[in-house]
């Protein structure tokens, strides 16, 4: 049976990623039968190696499960386990070492973005992303492509409702600092240094009102030129840097 969209990886370097980061969640590999390409043949080493199951196979049956996307003579099926509904909320919160740091995405629909927002929140050491279940891109191949290997390793909570998942983080003492073009305080002006939620709003409409009043406090990034915003996924980026500047001079 294909399995659905959000279970495959497409392409030498997702597969790659899972492979070395999350062995486990792979389920099986399927690769061009003609194909010598070096890292293919690497790929299906090191899979063979865990255990895994690889069969070659056409490669227009390769095709026909990556939806005519790119996939370099490779597709595998992916479990996934570090995705999660919000059920699992509490046990991920306590599994958290260290000071909380959070990313909450509200409706960011673009798949790009989402996963270039996962990318950076790997690389700013995120403990765990929020994402909605619905008005949302899902981990789709396209998302995990973007993250270049972060959405097989983070922590994710896919919520049916957002607003609740945001009251539970404030019930665990977690701060939640949103993003708001019209914020009167600057990202540089607010002490962002203890457990925080950062909550990026959607790429057209940013914060929806329900989100936005929930939230502790609202910000701003100052921009000196003529555009008026960012992209979602640059202003991320930003936001949890200034968040581990912080952190780190504290």
């Amino acid at each position: 049976m294909k399995p659905s969209d959000e279970q495959l990886l497409i392409g030498i370097h997702a597969v790659s990623m899972a492979l070395k980061a999350a062995a486990g969640d792979v389920e099986w590999l399927r690769t061009a039968a003609d194909s010598k390409n070096k890292r293919l043949l690497e790929l299906e080493s090191r899979a063979h190696g865990s255990g895994i199951e690889v069969i070659r196979t056409k490669t227009s049956e390769l095709d026909k499960l990556s939806g005519q996307q790119r996939h370099q003579g490779v597709v595998a099926s992916f479990k996934g386990s570090n995705v999660a509904t919000e059920g699992r909320l509490d046990e991920f919160l306590a599994a958290v070492t260290g000071t909380p740091l959070i990313l909450v995405l509200d409706g960011v629909q673009d798949p790009h973005n989402l996963g270039a927002c996962l990318r950076t929140a790997d690389a700013a050491g995120v403990h765990l992303v929020v994402i909605c279940k619905d008005r949302s891109a899902g981990i789709t191949p396209v998302v995990r492509r973007a993250a270049s290997g972060a959405a097989e390793t983070l922590t994710v909570i896919q919520a049916t409702n957002l607003a609740r998942v945001l009251r539970t983080l404030k019930k665990h003492g977690i701060w939640l600092a949103g993003t708001s073009d019209g914020a009167s305080d600057s990202l540089y002006t607010i002490d962002l240094s203890g457990p925080l939620a950062l909550v990026m709003g959607s790429e057209g409409s940013g914060l929806r009102r329900l989100t936005r009043e929930l939230c502790d406090y609202l910000v701003h990034i100052p921009m000196a030129g003529q555009v008026e915003s960012l992209n979602v996924s640059v202003a991320t980026g930003v936001c949890l840097y200034e968040i581990n500047r912080q952190r780190q001079n504290n």
